[in-house]
């Protein structure tokens, strides 16, 4: 009895055992399937771009001097016209005074010789004079004419170099670094500061031959104002820009053309200097895709598991053209009405049978322009 009861023990546990294994298999054989979707999406191009201040200049001196005062501060915003620097203006105010007296001077000669050509001419009607002496006159008055225009001259140049002294802002913006602190000696040239007015920022980008005459030959030309930039941190810039001129050749060392593209700025994030990449959106009119996740490569062709109205899964070779975030757009290999394996392809091999899930997980729902 103990021997019978043994032997049916260990048969009925056999037997537990095999329809264990039966359903776990059953359970690891039951598989996700869908059909590609066919829709209408966009795939983005990418350009490095460098970003350039719409305005940014150089400031400086005019000329030579001390830096007597500094009226601003790096990195603070001003307005045209407003005083920047004060260079060396005593001793230039007191040439612009020297000069006005000197064009006074000159001015009161000429009077004086006019004065004396007037009297010699009515000495010469009277034969008191000779003719020889009248010319001498004539002579003295356009000297002194010439004496007051070089003294007039002399006078707007000191003046104009006395405005020089008080360097001002030529346009609204931010002053960038200052290297000459107040009292340092400046020469004529010096750099005093720069200034940009990053209100709006340009973004030049290069195009190979190719993309440039996808761009101006078909319809993506006139889709210029989609046009966004990625930050070099990753981040998408809130606003989006237009491409507004190319270059008129292409560069004989690289064979790209470059674009420039504007962008407003008016919270300041862009920086003159900085960088970025601008991003082209592509539209594609009833495409057929599929997620990147089912599909798996070997020696460099891509694969699906196709499964058939029976449940057999084959593999499948598909040509992707494109990736669309988690997709690729396939230009050939599947039909939209075909059914492909959506998960587990590590664990299906070719000519396996496998059990469909209930509810497949479908691809409707999957975001494909999210950009």
């Amino acid at each position: 009895m103990n021997t019978r009861s043994w032997c049916l023990g260990l048969c009925a546990a056999m037997m537990l055992a095999a329809c264990s294994e039966g359903t776990v298999q059953e359970e690891a054989a039951t598989f996700p399937v869908a059909s590609p979707v066919v829709t209408d999406t966009a795939y983005y191009d990418e350009y490095v771009a460098q970003l350039a201040a719409q305005q940014n200049i150089e400031i400086r001196a005019r000329l030579e001097g001390f830096i007597e005062q500094i009226h601003v501060d790096e990195g603070q915003a001003v307005r045209e016209g407003q005083l920047l620097f004060t260079i060396g203006s005593k001793e230039y105010a007191q040439e612009a005074l020297r000069a006005q007296a000197a064009a006074r001077s000159a001015e009161a000669e000429l009077q004086a010789a006019r004065i004396e050509l007037e009297n010699t001419g009515k000495l010469k009607d009277k034969n008191i004079v000779s003719a020889s002496e009248l010319a001498m006159m004539r002579a003295k008055l356009e000297a002194a004419e010439a004496r007051v225009a070089e003294a007039k001259a002399a006078a707007a140049r000191a003046e104009l170099d006395l405005a020089f002294t008080q360097v001002k802002a030529p346009f609204d913006g931010v002053i960038n670094r200052i290297p000459n602190k107040r009292g340092s000696l400046v020469e004529v040239g010096a750099l005093l500061t720069s200034l940009s007015n990053t209100d709006e920022v340009f973004a030049y980008f290069n195009l190979s031959e190719a993309d440039y005459l996808d761009i101006v030959t078909t319809t993506r030309g006139d889709r210029a104002e989609d046009v966004s930039l990625v930050l070099a941190n990753g981040m998408a810039f809130p606003a989006k820009g237009v491409i507004e001129t190319t270059e008129s050749e292409f560069d004989a060392t690289t064979g790209n053309i470059a674009f420039r593209a504007r962008f407003k700025n008016p919270q300041g994030i862009l920086k003159h200097g900085g960088t970025g990449k601008v991003r082209m959106r592509n539209p594609l009119a009833q495409a057929l895709l599929v997620p990147q996740k089912a599909t798996f490569e070997v020696q460099g062709n891509t694969y699906l598991y196709v499964v058939d109205d029976e449940g057999i899964a084959r593999m499948r070779a598909v040509r992707p053209s494109l990736r669309v975030e988690q997709d690729f757009v396939l230009a050939d290999g599947i039909t939209a009405n075909e059914r492909f394996l959506l998960e587990g392809v590590q664990r299906v091999r070719d000519g396996d049978r496998i059990t469909v899930a209930p509810k497949p997980t479908g691809l409707a729902q999957h975001n494909t322009d999210s950009r």
